[in-house]
């Protein structure tokens, strides 16, 4: 029995409608079980490595459905803090993350699909590493894209490019820092100044020669894991060019380096990660780049690695629509209304089918993202869509509760207030918009990626809309400057609505689903490629009503 009293309305004819253990949302499941479109995903990516990989799979659906769902509800209501003085008044700037954190952190690493060691024996079983890593943080961020983000923020980034530029020294620290892996919570970016966070010209923290290392002074305004190891700083250097740096916590000679955390964050929401403003004061430093006339040339590759983070982020945008998606499914199918459960009701069927449709549109972008070809066009595309994406299907979850939707004691609440920061970390729609033109214009990259979707498109819908595609690419082309600019949200909502059509229409070949997923591609296709007509589609047969069953079982077991 539960630990609640059993009140007097509890009780008699209505007491099967207070029977409150019905409720049973996404917490406590086992998320790799439940989820048929990651076990279909699986199956394609990993094929006879399935086998092997199976059981870690299954408990870590176990870990992140349970304890690290518990973990980062406790962290939420208890946030990081900073010991900002010792008893000396000395500063310390110590972050101290909650008991919560650490017990997630710790089972989590214990199950680290993107350690090097899983990894080497994903390979040697004939698994691929990429396939796993991309559903490690795909159940991570569904439980929490805070801590997806205080393990992932900039790992790859700092080893990356400590081993092409830092001293033999530092490379030996960084080494030892990373051993458990990118994904370890060691990693930090710090970019953002109060002048803003995309325009480089605004910049102010300045850098200094000193040896073979640098002097670092300057403010940044917005720095995420602020309680990590190793950070990669943007600063400007004597002749005016932008650099990456690496910054450590100690100086080489094991004292304290030159950086203050001035406070923390109060932010709406992902509060298990320290987002905290930092001070740099002649900060021992090492840049992350070439010598010579290629001063700068680190910028461009921080540049490209910046592109894999913008896949982290879809990919949280992805794991909190899946959540909002399975916790608006598990509510409806409890909760009764007008006699019957809202699940059963045309206008709830409705809201839920489109929502199922989109969700899986969303993971066949990240996933492609992740483990399909690495086109220049696809990160910023992909985030583009899922990022907003969490934002819309976290608002349709606290919709389906009502009331209890907007209280804070209820999960959807939460992820709310964390799927708000997606469209704004690692750049925000304008700012991705304007990469795409970059990405075209300089280096051409809408011809491999119009490529892909060709030899991924079969019905005649999608293929007649990439020839559009292509046309209206070639048409925007001729624009005067400032008209293409501002047309160019449309364009990328064009190209990322063909992108995930054609993903879902190949997903439907594999031939893994009796069929299921040609339903949830023609209903994709429909609603974003088709010609709806002077009646808006009002008129169209109830195909999305009655193939709903099909539509939910695909898409949660229970």
């Amino acid at each position: 029995m539960g630990r609640y009293l059993i009140e007097a309305f509890d009780r008699g004819e209505r007491s099967d409608r207070y029977a409150t253990e019905r409720y049973q949302g996404a917490a406590g499941r086992n998320w790799w079980r439940c989820d048929p479109t990651l076990r279909l995903l699986m199956r394609r990516h990993l094929g006879d490595g399935l086998a092997w990989a199976e059981p870690h799979l299954d408990a870590l659906g176990e870990l992140t459905g349970g304890l690290v769902a518990e973990c980062a509800e406790e962290t939420d209501r208890n946030p990081p803090r900073l010991e900002k003085y010792d008893k000396w008044g000395r500063d310390i700037s110590q972050v101290v993350m909650p008991p919560s954190f650490h017990t997630a952190r710790q089972a989590l690493m214990g199950a680290n699909f993107t350690s090097p060691s899983f990894a080497a024996q994903a390979r040697a079983h004939g698994a691929d590493p990429a396939a796993l890593g991309a559903a490690w943080t795909y159940l991570l961020d569904q439980a929490d894209i805070g801590m997806g983000c205080a393990l992932g923020t900039g790992g790859d980034m700092v080893v990356s490019l400590a081993e092409k530029h830092a001293p033999e020294d530092v490379r030996d620290r960084v080494r030892e820092i990373f051993a458990s892996g990118y994904y370890s919570g060691e990693a930090a970016q710090m970019f953002t100044e109060r002048s803003g966070g995309s325009d480089l010209a605004a910049l102010e923290t300045e850098a200094v020669p000193a040896g073979d290392a640098w002097l670092l002074s300057g403010f940044k305004w917005f720095a995420s894991n602020a309680n990590g190891s190793a950070f990669v700083v943007l600063a400007r250097m004597p002749g005016g060019a932008v650099a990456p740096f690496l910054v450590l916590w100690e100086r080489r000679d094991g004292s304290r380096n030159g950086v203050r955390i001035r406070r923390l964050k109060d932010k709406l929401g992902t509060r298990s990660v320290a987002s905290a403003e930092v001070e740099f004061e002649r900060a021992e430093a090492f840049l992350l780049a070439g010598t010579g006339s290629g001063e700068g040339s680190g910028l461009g590759t921080m540049m490209k690695l910046t592109n894999a983070s913008r896949l982290g982020v879809a990919m949280m945008g992805l794991g909190v629509a899946r959540r909002a998606l399975v916790e608006a499914i598990c509510y409806a199918r409890s909760r009764e209304a007008f006699g019957r459960p809202l699940i059963e009701q045309p206008l709830m069927r409705r809201r839920l089918g489109e929502l199922i449709v989109e969700v899986e549109a969303a993971q066949a972008l990240v996933f492609d993202g992740h483990v399909g070809p690495r086109l220049r066009l696809a990160p910023a595309l992909i985030k583009l869509r899922t990022a907003r994406l969490g934002v819309t299907a976290a608002s349709d979850a606290i919709e389906v509760h009502g009331g209890n939707g907007y209280i804070e004691q209820w999960p959807v609440a939460r992820l709310l207030r964390d799927a708000q920061v997606n469209p704004i970390w690692e750049g925000g729609d304008n700012i991705l918009c304007l990469d795409v033109r970059r990405a075209m214009l300089k280096e051409r990259a809408h011809l491999p990626f119009l490529d892909h979707l060709r030899a991924l498109a079969t019905s005649d819908l999608v293929r007649g809309r990439v020839d559009d595609l292509t046309k209206a690419i070639e048409a925007w082309s001729a624009l005067e400057h400032s008209v293409a600019e501002e047309r160019l949200y449309p364009l990328a909502q064009f190209m990322a609505d063909v992108y995930a059509a054609a993903l879902l229409e190949d997903q439907a070949t594999w031939g893994l689903d009796d069929g299921r997923k040609s339903l949830v591609a023609r209903l994709y296709a429909e609603a974003h490629l088709a010609d709806q007509g002077p009646l808006r589609g009002i008129d169209r047969p109830a195909e999305d009503l009655e193939h709903f069953d099909a539509l939910v079982s695909g898409a949660f077991a229970n």
